[in-house]
């Protein structure tokens, strides 16, 4: 059996696993990383060395910092109690419940912009089901709201999701090229374009509910290092871009180091000790992370890449606008079923070599790859990580939701979005 074939398989049976049991993904991740590592040194011959070479050269230890960076410095914000005044101050300008909820979904579209999506979701979940409560309706349509928000803006910058964080480790782009690329505007201003046409459409769905707003308690904030924090971090992400334009390390040392800093407020504070610290560690998703980073590493290695790219090529053909189309709109149902995270990764060196192949510079297929895999997640209840969690607080609030429940707001939704986006950079980058 060939190595281009045996890393086919286990590939396959790995992302298998991972849209099966998404609760178990990093498992089946991680046993597919193992089982190629080993592959990997039977064929090369090279030992343990040559296995350690390919685990350090697969895996993208900046994107690594900056993800757990992020986190910790998450945790601390929302200890901090500030994201809850904030939607407690937009809930008490709102006259009805559901222009108020609308306003902590915008809020929660701003705080994914710079904070991970599933961070986002918890801290604003328990505001979104206080409001229910207090007006004693159901808060399914809120929790669906929040978690397609969340979603949607993660795509606009370089810290807001793992995928933006994979391409911008691939690419090489830094925190401000997100904004402005070559000139042009870019990818954060794209996503902006589809949030104004899809928030529209939430408004739709929050119109019904017409009741005043009632008082609730006004939070206090337990300290304002967390903000300080989350605003250094952006202040110096843009900074390195320009002491290290290649995006290689700076970025995940940035991040790391704000998050130690984070973390020791977290114990300073006395909430917290250290092991509560650790314990809060999305431990699952690094080991997902770098799973894929080596299942991916293997089929680029295996020149498996090449192959998907000139079978695109066969079956749509060369013409710039249908290739864009195509990328587009199959990264919006691929990602509506399954995790973003993988199909990115893979997809991402595929794209170049299109681009490539078609002699064209690579920026309007990959933000086109990267609208269509983020937002494509909106559509379904298991689409992203946000829409989990939502799920999972709304099940241990007693309300089952399924794929036409998620659907009947996540699929309008994740349309007006990526047609908004998809209009934008093909005007801006088609030509």
């Amino acid at each position: 059996m060939s190595y281009k074939l045996v890393v086919i398989i286990v590939f396959l049976l790995s992302y298998i696993g991972i849209v099966a049991r998404s609760r178990k993904k990093s498992y089946f991740a991680g046993a597919g990383a193992l089982v190629l590592v080993i592959v990997h040194g039977i064929v090369n011959r090279g030992g343990l060395s040559g296995i350690f070479t390919f685990i350090i050269g697969s895996v993208n230890w900046n994107v690594l910092g900056i993800f757990l960076g992020t986190l910790l410095i998450a945790e601390a914000f929302i200890e901090s109690n500030v994201p809850a005044l904030i939607a407690h101050f937009l809930v008490s300008r709102a006259r009805t419940v559901g222009m108020a909820v609308l306003y902590v979904c915008i809020m929660t579209s701003f705080l994914s912009a710079f904070i991970e999506n599933v961070a986002t979701v918890l801290i604003v979940a328990p505001i979104a089901l206080e409001i229910a409560k207090k007006e004693k309706i159901s808060p399914v349509t809120f929790l669906i709201g929040l978690a397609v928000s969340a979603n949607l803006q993660g795509t606009a910058t370089l810290i807001g999701d793992p995928p933006s964080m994979i391409l911008a480790g691939y690419m090489g782009y830094n925190f401000n090229q997100f904004f402005i690329f070559e000139g042009k505007l870019g990818i954060f201003f794209a996503v902006q374009v589809g949030a104004i046409i899809s928030f529209f459409v939430l408004a739709l769905f929050f119109r019904q509910y017409k009741a005043p707003v009632s008082s609730s308690v006004r939070p206090d904030v337990q300290s304002l290092f967390p903000t300080v924090v989350v605003l250094l971090m952006i202040v110096l992400l843009a900074l390195s871009s320009f002491i290290d334009p290649e995006f290689s390390s700076l970025g995940g040392i940035i991040c790391m180091v704000l998050g130690i800093m984070s973390a020791v407020w977290f114990t300073v504070n006395g909430r917290y000790n250290a092991r509560e610290v650790i314990r809060r560690i999305d431990f699952d998703t690094i080991i997902f992370l770098s799973s894929i980073f080596i299942l991916v590493g293997s089929l680029t290695e295996a020149r498996l890449m090449q192959d998907m790219a000139s079978l695109v090529l066969r079956l749509i053909g060369s013409n710039t606008f249908m290739v864009y189309t195509f990328l587009v709109w199959f990264s919006v149902l691929v990602s509506g079923f399954v995790d973003n995270v993988p199909y990115i990764t893979a997809m991402i060196p595929v794209t170049k070599i299109i681009a490539t192949n078609l002699g064209l510079p690579p920026h309007l297929f990959i933000f086109g790859l990267l609208i269509g895999a983020c937002l494509g997640g909106n559509i379904t209840h298991v689409g992203a990580s946000a829409n989990i969690v939502s799920v999972s607080i709304l099940k241990r609030e007693g309300y089952l939701i399924g794929l036409k429940e998620f659907s009947k707001i996540g699929l309008p939704f994740t349309i007006a979005a990526t047609v908004g986006s998809y209009i934008f950079v093909w005007l801006l980058w088609g030509g």
